[in-house]
């Protein structure tokens, strides 16, 4: 006979303005608490999820017994830890030898499992990550997982796979103490979400203008020059290289700057999804974020969409000035909410085959 399901507890570590947390709720687990160093993500996070409290606290100074103490009794609980620790230092983008202080954060994580011991882990990185010749942390964290006698796996996943509609590479680990564990089968592996299907029916803007109806629906205001260089830009999926020489940048005409060409400045395509978004998402010289066919960057509320927010969530408090910069920061730095409702989802489905299915 199955033991009796306990109650599910999740503690959401680098938690930020609460992607992770929000998917996680939607699949009707409790997330207890989120931690994270950045006050501003506070109104965001506790606003958006009810019932769920925002510690703002840097996770080098955080306690094995202060999170033990969030998840209650043992006996009666099943323990989460999850968490997505900062993977600046580990992505492509980096171009900077990593220090030992920017793995602090990955390390400390490794040892709150160690000490906690929680029922199950959810990890959440970028694919570079997994990379364990290049990054012996991660081969650390993994050897943390064995010694306590966790089942666990860890895949390179696009999200895009699982519905959203961006091309997001992303590793993601599940590790549990009752038993073997992995992520749902995909669900969109043959027909991808488009940039086309989330946001072809939002209202039109130019650079710099805003929605009467919308403050998220806002795109920055270009330089003049730029504005040149999207107009010069072929509609769904034109890059740089329709350009006259006028408009190259001259760090892109040097050889070292020969393989932006494509990869910044560029539009998205239509019936594709979208490039991975990051917390410059906006800006069109950070990336393919270019808007199909409108001379613009994409705005906000569109980068929101495309990381699978739903549209009343709130990132600042209406009280506060509308700080646009922060909000890409929020929106960039989050995981996607549907990753985090197949996260659930998974969880759940490990948990059903351990305690039979929940009554």
């Amino acid at each position: 006979m199955k033991p009796k399901l306990r109650k599910i507890k999740v503690v959401d570590l680098f938690c930020g303005i609460g992607g992770l947390t929000h998917g996680l709720i939607k699949e009707g687990l409790d997330v207890v608490a989120g931690i994270d160093n950045d006050d501003s993500c506070k109104f965001g996070y506790e606003y958006n999820n009810k019932k769920t409290k925002f510690i703002n606290k840097d996770i080098l100074q955080v306690s094995a017994n202060e999170i033990n103490q969030l998840f209650g009794e043992k006996e009666t609980t099943i323990r989460v830890l999850a968490g997505c620790a900062p993977c600046q230092p580990f992505s492509k983008l980096n171009l900077n030898e990593i220090t030992e202080k920017q793995l602090e954060p990955l390390g400390k994580f490794a040892e709150l499992i160690n000490e906690i011991k929680p029922d199950i882990v959810s990890m959440e990185n970028v694919s570079e990550l997994a990379k364990m010749n290049k990054y012996p942390i991660f081969k650390t964290f993994l050897d943390v997982l064995e010694r306590n006698g966790y089942h666990y796996k860890y895949e390179i996943v696009n999200v895009s796979e699982y519905g959203v509609p961006q091309n997001r590479k992303r590793l993601v680990l599940l590790a549990s103490k009752l038993g073997e564990i992995e992520l749902v089968k995909r669900t969109h592996k043959n027909k991808k979400v488009t940039v086309r299907d989330v946001i072809k029916n939002l209202p039109p803007l130019k650079d710099g203008e805003a929605s009467q109806d919308d403050p998220l629906h806002q795109a920055r205001k270009l330089s003049a020059t730029n504005l040149q260089r999207i107009k010069a830009t072929p509609h769904d999926g034109g890059n740089s290289d329709s350009w006259s020489d006028d408009l190259i940048l001259k760090c892109h005409k040097k050889k070292s700057g020969k393989t932006y060409s494509g990869t910044v400045y560029g539009r998205m395509r239509w019936d594709e999804p979208a490039p991975t978004m990051t917390t410059q998402c906006i800006g069109l010289g950070n990336g393919r974020f270019g808007h199909p066919e409108q001379d613009r960057a994409i705005s906000l509320r569109e980068a929101a969409i495309f990381q699978t927010f739903p549209e009343t969530y709130q990132f600042l408090d209406p009280d506060m000035p509308f700080t646009t910069g922060k909000v890409a920061k929020f929106i960039g730095n989050a995981v996607p909410v549907k990753l985090g409702s197949v996260i659930g989802k998974s969880i759940k489905e490990h948990l059903n085959k351990s305690y039979g299915k929940r009554r």
